[in-house]
């Protein structure tokens, strides 16, 4: 129902809003023959950005049916066609595991209603010393609301788990975590975690377009909008 909002949103190179992107942080370095899967592939935009970075294999899963047929759309003329799986990511669709160089997820993570199965499956999909990275909206973000100009606490930082995010205007649920849990479940998983990012990146064009956004540049300026996590298969 929600899913032609997410067409070409929030994609490679862009990690999330107002975050550095990908030809600023350079996470995934050379990717030439690397095998990619996308977790959470989305409208298939990620994809095709990987596309043109001389990979060998992309692969992608979502739970959308609409996401999943809007990608083979975006990826039809591409160099390299994705193999793509409707599927939420806690369960393993057919995906073969200690087989991929690279999985990511941009702005999806938050979606799984298991972490803990979504990272393990993750963890046998990647080759023994792959890349596993990821970016979802900042745990704390969505705790503050800033009321004329002055940043309030909504909700306690130390509450876990699904809520409806307000951003949406509609039901949409969501997982929320603290960066901490993030970190030791990757940790207790087998990850190393190579690198995390919450710096904020503004364009002209984040200035133009900001008007009463959920992520606004006043916001931003005080909270990071985006969580970036680098890990390693271990």
């Amino acid at each position: 129902m929600v899913a032609d909002r997410f067409f070409g949103r929030t994609a490679l190179p862009e990690y999330g809003p107002m975050a550095p992107s990908e030809e600023e942080l350079h996470l995934f370095g050379d990717l030439t023959n690397a095998k990619l899967l996308d977790i959470g592939c989305g409208s298939g935009h990620s994809l095709q950005y990987m596309s043109q970075r001389n990979t060998a294999e992309l692969w992608g899963i979502d739970l959308s049916s609409k996401q999943i047929d809007a990608a083979k759309t975006v990826l039809k003329d591409c160099p390299l066609p994705g193999r793509l799986f409707e599927s939420p990511m806690e369960h393993n669709p057919g995906l073969p595991t200690d087989y991929f160089d690279i999985v990511y997820s941009i702005y999806a993570l938050g979606w799984s209603t298991d972490l803990n199965k979504t990272l393990a499956n993750i963890y046998k999909y990647l080759k023994q010393g792959g890349t596993f990275i990821f970016s979802w909206e900042h745990p704390l973000f969505s705790r503050v609301k800033n009321i004329d100009g002055v940043l309030t606490f909504q909700q306690s930082y130390h509450e876990e788990g699904p809520y409806d995010h307000e951003a949406w205007h509609q039901p949409a649920i969501m997982q929320q975590f603290r960066i901490s849990t993030y970190i030791n479940a990757l940790i207790n998983h087998g990850f190393m975690i190579e690198k995390i990012v919450e710096d904020i990146s503004i364009s002209e064009e984040d200035i133009k377009r900001d008007a009463n956004r959920w992520y606004s540049i006043d916001k931003a300026k005080s909270l990071p909008t985006t969580l970036i996590i680098k890990s390693k298969k271990l």
